[in-house]
């Protein structure tokens, strides 16, 4: 009966100034209702878009099909990607998807780049060009001219290649058309900043020994409004440094803030970040956007690498970058996680713990819960990777009835070509057996090379079993199946003949993907001020 009252009372011929004060002020109230609940969600989106990303790194010996990883990142709401070269099948299954990309050059391609303009023009049309003006095509938002040029590690090497090679690519993005679309930039490392006689981050400037040459990268960056990338590990202050205060390298607070001027910091990222916004501010370039490119925490390999250190620092880091920002900069900031998925080929000089960054295992199984939109939602899961294959439920172990006189020599032989970094101290493994960890090296060698009947003997040391050797922490892996791994394996010490086994299926769930982008808030603001208007207008007529 309301609504045919409601119904016939609008049908009415009455003049809109009779229209009750309390209906109009009913209205106004819908609208505004409408408006904020469209105003807080696009917020929202607007938050995710611009904060954070993942590194998407390749460096595995079996890796997932990458569409597989693309339609995880979708099925994640993950919406911006930095890559670390351009390989074309990466590049090719991002056709379509809206995501936006950081590609890369990679070092040993910075001085060909540097000393040849062609070099550069040519790789922007084989690596960029073709993929950002094609039908479905790829939305490169930046180039990364090498990574972290400015190492102390690397002695010098690139130090004078940086400059002219990223002058070169922005040269060569222009020249194509795509100089206001894309953006040339370097990842650098933390290293590139110092306190100078302080110890504050208000004292930050760019390391005496490079600053000419970082500052050369930085007035180009300026000129093109390009982002300055840098790279951040509160995990390697604390790994590096027996005395760090283990709670300034979170985000849970400190009963020992430091103390700036009128600042206080209590948790060495936003010490870092400040200090590089100083180095800027006194170079001239106090407003340059800054970037995050990789930040994380490893979940093996450490003594302080495992799943609740990563929970603990990564769920506050992304929190804390979409809501809080720094002492200096205003939320939301924007920031790439290191990394989405473990790679078992990465080098291990830095430490143990570098095969085992991804919040994903090699596998794109999730290793913990993780809130990407820094929601708060306690509850929130990653979506693992769907439709994984893997090798057969079978794992290469110690065989007690063998000469345990040669135990050493094959573990070290299986150790030195797999990936062993589970059972080193402090890490997942480490607590268990001897005789456990001869049967980890053994299985991580005999996945490695896709379970070939040749790769488990170990001088008769091994034998294969179909009951999971997993224990605790201590997981012992199945391989991915995937044309991807590693080719022909060097046999076991000891073995002779045999053939490879063949493959079954697994699956893990995945959700649906989501579509980004939301209207500006600018338009959402002059949209609201049209609506008021006309109501307003309504009301007095």
């Amino acid at each position: 009966m309301k609504r045919n009252k409601r119904n016939k009372r609008n049908s009415s011929l009455q003049p809109i100034g009779m229209i009750s004060r309390r209906s109009s002020s009913l209205r106004l109230q819908w609208w505004w209702q409408l408006l904020l609940l469209c105003m807080v969600w696009c917020s929202s989106r607007h938050s995710e878009a611009a904060g954070i990303g993942v590194n998407w790194g390749t460096m595995a010996s079996h890796r997932l099909p990458n569409k597989t990883v693309v339609q995880m990142l979708r099925a994640n709401g993950i919406s911006k990607v930095k890559l670390f070269d351009a390989d074309p099948g990466v590049m090719e299954s991002f056709r379509g998807t809206d995501m936006e990309l950081m590609i890369a050059i990679p070092n040993e391609m910075l001085e060909l780049v540097a000393t040849l303009p062609a070099a550069a023009r040519n790789w922007v049309r084989r690596n960029v060009t073709r993929y950002r003006t094609a039908k479905n095509g790829v939305k490169i938002k930046y180039v990364a001219v090498g990574n972290e040029p400015f190492l102390k590690a690397y002695n010098g090497s690139y130090d004078n290649l940086a400059y002219p090679a990223l002058k070169n690519v922005q040269d060569a993005l222009v020249s194509a058309g795509l100089g206001e679309s894309i953006k040339a930039t370097i990842p650098l490392n933390g290293d590139v900043l110092s306190n100078g006689d302080s110890t504050l981050p208000s004292g930050g400037i760019f390391r005496p020994d490079i600053a000419p040459q970082v500052l050369k990268v930085v007035e180009a960056l300026a000129e093109h409004n390009a982002p300055f990338v840098i790279n951040v590990y509160p995990f390697l202050s604390l790994q590096q440094d027996p005395h760090f205060p283990r709670d300034f390298a979170f985000f849970d607070g400190t009963d020992f803030p430091l103390v700036d001027g009128n600042l206080s910091y209590t948790n060495v990222f936003d010490a870092s970040y400040d200090l590089l916004v100083a180095a800027l501010t006194k170079a001239g370039y106090s407003n340059m956007t800054i970037i995050i490119g990789e930040i994380g925490w490893p979940t093996d390999g450490d003594i302080n690498a495992n799943v609740a250190n990563a929970v603990r620092f990564n769920q506050a880091f992304i929190r804390h970058v979409l809501q809080s920002g720094t002492p200096l900069r205003r939320p939301p900031l924007e920031a790439y996680l290191f990394s989405l998925l473990d790679e078992d080929q990465k080098t291990i000089s830095p430490g143990n713990f570098e095969r085992h960054w991804g919040i994903f295992g090699y596998d794109g199984k999730a290793k913990y819960r993780l809130d990407l939109q820094g929601s708060g939602n306690a509850t929130a899961n990653l979506v693992n990777a769907s439709s994984v294959k893997y090798l057969p439920r079978q794992w290469c172990v110690l065989d007690p009835s063998g000469d345990i006189a040669r135990l050493g020599n094959n573990m070290d032989y299986a150790c030195s070509h797999s990936d062993c970094t589970s059972i080193v101290p402090g890490s997942s493994c480490d607590g268990m057996g001897s005789d456990a960890k001869a049967s980890y090296a053994f299985n991580s060698y005999y996945q490695l090379y896709d379970q070939l009947n040749t790769s488990c003997y170990f001088d008769g040391l091994a034998t294969i079993t179909k009951t999971s050797p997993s224990s605790g922490t201590c997981q012992f892996k199945i391989q991915i199946a995937t044309t991807n791994s590693s080719s022909t394996s060097p046999r076991s010490p000891g073995s002779s003949g045999g053939d490879s086994n063949s493959t079954s299926t697994s699956s893990e769930s995945s959700g649906g993907s989501r579509r980004n982008g939301c209207y500006s808030i600018r338009d959402l603001l002059v949209a609201a001020s049209a609506i008021l208007i006309a109501l307003w207008k309504l009301e007095r007529f």
